[in-house]
Parts: structure tokens; C-alpha cells; sequence
């Protein structure tokens, strides 16, 4: 079994814009969407994307805000995150999770009606990295 250390996973997430975010849909089955992290890649365990107020994705972790987001890296590098989310909706950190990118999406920038941050603090991290092995690292 590998032992990588959170520094070590973040060395290797780094490079990872998309992962696919699942969450509870209202009917108890798992849905899943593809979401970026923009570049926004420090990992300390902390995740963040862009999403708006009136997706199904809002609705859903308001009701149950345990989930799970799934990475692929390079080089057979993959990874899965189980955390709770939590939906800011302020403007202060909007600019601090901001990149020009975004505005693709969201046309009037952190000042966007309906704008929400997910922020998903991850509790328990599994990965699976090739011939080096696997492992997990529970998270407080």
C-alpha cells in the first residue's frame, strides 16, 4: 500500500481541472455532474467550483451536503474525495476563488445574480496511483 501524504496528493492533483461531483438527488439516487475547479488547485483539501443558485446541484446539497467528487490524473493517477460541501454566496470570497476563465459562464463576473462557491472539505481521500500503489488519507 502507497502512504502518499497530503503534500504529496497535491503534487498530483495540481494539474486536475475536472472532476465529476456527486451528490444525493431528492429520489435517494446518486447524480453526478462534471464540474471545473478552475485552476483553483492548492490542495489542502478544500475544493471549490462555480455553480448558480438555481441548479439541481444547489438543491441537493442543501438538502444532504455529503459528497463525493472523482479525479483523473496523468500517468494512471486517479483519485476520489469524500467530503461535505457547503454553498457561500459571498461576494468577498467569490473574488478570492476567481479566475478571468470564469466569466465564459458567468458574463458579469463575482457580481453574477445567482452566483454560489462550492466549497467541499474533503474528510477522506482515496487514490489508486498505477504500479505505485493505492492508499487513503482520513482528513478532520
Amino acid at each position: 500500500m502507497s502512504t502518499l501524504t497530503l503534500h504529496d496528493l497535491a503534487k498530483k492533483m495540481k494539474g486536475i481541472d475536472i472532476a465529476s461531483l456527486s451528490t444525493h438527488a431528492e429520489g435517494g439516487e446518486i447524480a453526478s455532474r462534471f464540474m471545473s475547479n478552475n485552476g483553483d488547485v492548492e490542495y489542502d483539501g478544500d475544493n471549490w467550483f462555480f455553480t448558480e443558485e438555481k441548479t439541481r446541484t444547489v438543491g441537493e446539497i442543501e438538502r444532504d451536503p455529503n459528497v463525493s467528487l472523482a479525479f483523473s490524473g496523468k500517468h494512471h493517477f486517479y483519485a476520489t474525495v469524500e467530503g461535505e460541501a457547503e454553498l457561500i454566496r459571498d461576494k468577498a470570497m467569490f473574488e478570492d476563488h476567481w479566475v478571468k476563465d470564469l466569466e465564459m459562464w458567468f458574463k458579469e463576473g463575482v457580481n453574477t445574480p445567482g452566483l454560489v462557491l462550492i466549497k467541499v472539505r474533503a474528510k477522506r481521500i482515496k487514490y489508486w496511483d498505477g504500479m505505485k500503489g493505492e492508499g487513503e488519507l482520513q482528513l478532520n
